[in-house]
């Protein structure tokens, strides 16, 4: 069987910032210290969709313990490229986490705001311990007092797109993170 031919919206990155064997090798890092620190634990790990779908997928992958999966949809970003507002919990778990040890993972640590949002109900609801999972983490945009307890990469304040990261629901699928380039986003 013939290798895949590379995405055409690969032309539409000015750069990559993450390669995907980057990514592959932190993901493994990062599955390596969330195995250790949860040794002979239940975890419920809680993905924020669409955006860690992909990387929530590979870190379950690199997981041993026991854990149950939920999802829930949150969105600060709308249609446009800065996260505007408060964000908007949109569709919410089914899986009820009182007493349980959640491990939240989300594809980017933005403004904050989403994250301690989300991690502030999980809490709410009775959850034993909320960890934060991020691929990203933008620390020149937070707009509030928030930081992960397990990042993938540090970026800078660029807007960036692939392996989950979308505008308008584009570009997930690239297997790599890169910067738009501005005529794809500029209105």
């Amino acid at each position: 069987m013939p290798a895949p031919k590379p995405a055409p919206e690969l032309k539409h990155l000015d750069h990559v910032l993450v390669t995907p064997l980057a990514i592959k090798r932190r993901i493994v890092a990062l599955g390596h210290k969330i195995n250790k620190d949860y040794a002979k634990k239940d975890l419920m790990v809680v993905a924020i969709v669409n955006g860690a779908l992909i990387f929530t997928a590979d870190l379950l992958r690199n997981l041993t313990g026991p854990l149950r999966l939920d999802c829930l949809r949150a969105s600060s970003y709308h249609t446009g490229t800065k996260a505007v507002g408060e964000p908007r919990i949109v569709d919410q778990m089914k899986l009820d986490v009182r007493g349980q040890s959640v491990l939240l993972v989300d594809d980017i640590l933005d403004t904050g705001k989403t994250l301690a949002a989300v991690a502030g109900m999980l809490k709410a609801k009775g959850a034993a311990s909320v960890r934060t999972c991020v691929l990203l983490d933008k620390k020149a945009r937070r707009a509030v007092p928030f930081e992960a307890d397990y990042v993938g990469f540090e970026i800078p304040n660029e807007f960036v797109v692939g392996y989950g990261l979308d505008f308008n629901e584009r570009y997930r699928h690239l297997p790599c993170i890169g910067v738009l380039k501005p005529k794809y986003y500029a209105s």
